[in-house]
């Protein structure tokens, strides 16, 4: 059986890397600038704020992403690159990524 081979993505300063961890409770999400290796802005649904929502998985998705659009707004980040990684785009996922396009941000 053959494995699947992923397309590499790969961020720079003008076009940084969205990069997505989802577990089986939690989803954390990083904006990464590849060419320096650093981290810009970081959200997850671990954060205090979350706490006090009563909300499924995906709608606490959107509200990550919404938190994290508006911190790389702030930076005036306005082009990402979106890797999912080897989840599918779907769910979770597909939320988190509407939460972020709803704050303005283009990928």
């Amino acid at each position: 059986m053959k494995k699947k081979k992923f397309k590499k993505i790969f961020g720079n300063s003008n076009r940084p890397r969205i990069s997505v961890f989802r577990s089986n409770k939690e989803i954390y999400v990083q904006i990464i600038d590849d060419l320096c290796g650093t981290t810009l802005v970081s959200s997850s649904s671990k954060e205090k704020r979350f706490h006090k929502y009563k909300k499924n998985k995906t709608e606490l998705s959107y509200e990550v992403g919404k938190l994290l659009g508006d911190r790389a707004r702030t930076l005036n980040i306005q082009k990402l690159v979106f890797d999912k990684g080897k989840y599918l785009y779907h769910g979770r996922i597909k939320s988190l990524a509407d939460g972020i396009r709803e704050i303005g941000l283009k990928f």
